[in-house]
C-alpha cells in the first residue's frame, strides 16, 4: 500500500490527464483502436512503476511469437506481476482475471481497455464460458495472459502448482504457450516498503502447438511450471554464486 500511495504521489501532476483518458476510453472502448487504448494503459503504467521506484529487467522478448495469437503463462506473484509484463509488452495482451477484481475503481477501468475476461472460479459453467471465449479471441490475433497458478504464491519465488484447466484454452485455440518467468515481483507490494526494488521478467521459449499435441492439460502444465522453475532457481543460484566464491 505505501508503494501505491508513492506511485500516486509522484504523478500527481500526471493524474488528471491520465485518469480523465481513462475514464473516457472505458466507458467507450469501441471508439478506439485496441492499439490506442493499450498505448494508454502502457502509458500510465510506466509513470506508476516510475514513479515508484521499480525497475523491470526484461529478457527474452525475441521468444514472443512473431504472429499475434499466444498466450502468457507467468508465475503469479501477486498484483504487480501484471503492471510488470504490460510494461515491457511490445504489442497488445489481455489478462484473464478474478471477478473479484473486476469492479474495483481504477482495475476496472483499466481491464476494460484492455478487454480483460473476468472468471468466477466457483462458477464451472462460467469457467468454461470464459476458456471458449479465450481461445476463439486468441484464433483472432489477440494475446492473452493466464496465470495458472489460480493464485498468488506467499512465498517470494516459489512456485504452487500449476491447474491444468488454465491450458484448456490455449489446447482449443492450437496457439503457442509461451511461459514467463517472475522474480521478486512480491516486493514491489508485499513488503510495505518504498525502497527501490528489481523485478525480473523472463519470456521462455515458446511451447507450439506441435510440440504439446496428444498432451494432456496437466501434462502441458507441469512442462510450464518446470520451465519457469528452471529459470527461477538459474536467476537465484546466480545470485548467490559470488557471494560463495569469497
Amino acid at each position: 500500500m505505501k508503494r501505491i500511495l508513492w506511485m500516486v504521489l509522484m504523478n500527481l501532476w500526471f493524474v488528471p490527464y491520465g485518469l480523465t483518458r481513462l475514464i473516457r476510453m472505458s466507458r467507450h472502448p469501441e471508439n478506439y483502436t485496441l492499439e490506442e487504448r493499450f498505448a494508454l494503459i502502457k502509458l500510465i503504467d510506466k509513470r506508476a512503476i516510475k514513479g515508484g521506484r521499480v525497475d523491470i529487467d526484461c529478457h527474452g522478448l525475441e521468444n514472443l511469437p512473431d504472429k499475434d495469437g499466444y498466450i502468457l503463462y507467468p508465475n503469479h506473484q501477486g498484483m504487480f506481476d501484471v503492471l510488470a509484463i504490460l510494461h515491457v509488452m511490445p504489442r497488445p495482451v489481455s489478462v484473464v482475471l478474478k471477478k473479484e477484481l473486476a469492479n474495483i475503481p481504477f482495475l476496472k477501468q483499466v481491464f476494460a481497455c484492455i478487454d480483460a475476461i473476468a472468471l468466477d472460479r466457483n462458477d464451472p459453467r462460467q469457467g468454461m464460458k470464459v476458456i471458449l471465449k479465450v481461445a476463439e479471441e486468441v484464433g483472432k490475433g489477440r494475446n492473452y495472459i493466464i496465470f495458472p497458478e489460480g493464485t498468488r504464491s506467499r512465498n517470494g519465488n516459489q512456485l504452487l502448482d500449476f491447474k491444468g484447466g488454465s491450458f484448456k484454452s490455449a489446447m482449443k485455440a492450437k496457439c503457442p504457450v509461451v511461459p514467463v518467468a517472475l522474480l521478486d515481483s512480491y516486493k514491489a507490494f508485499d513488503t510495505g516498503s518504498i525502497a527501490r526494488q528489481k523485478v525480473q521478467v523472463h519470456f521462455l521459449p515458446p511451447i507450439l502447438p506441435e510440440e504439446y499435441e496428444g498432451m494432456k492439460t496437466v501434462e502441458l502444465a507441469a512442462l510450464v511450471k518446470s520451465r519457469i522453475q528452471e529459470k527461477i532457481e538459474e536467476e537465484e543460484s546466480g545470485r548467490t554464486a559470488p557471494h560463495e566464491l569469497n
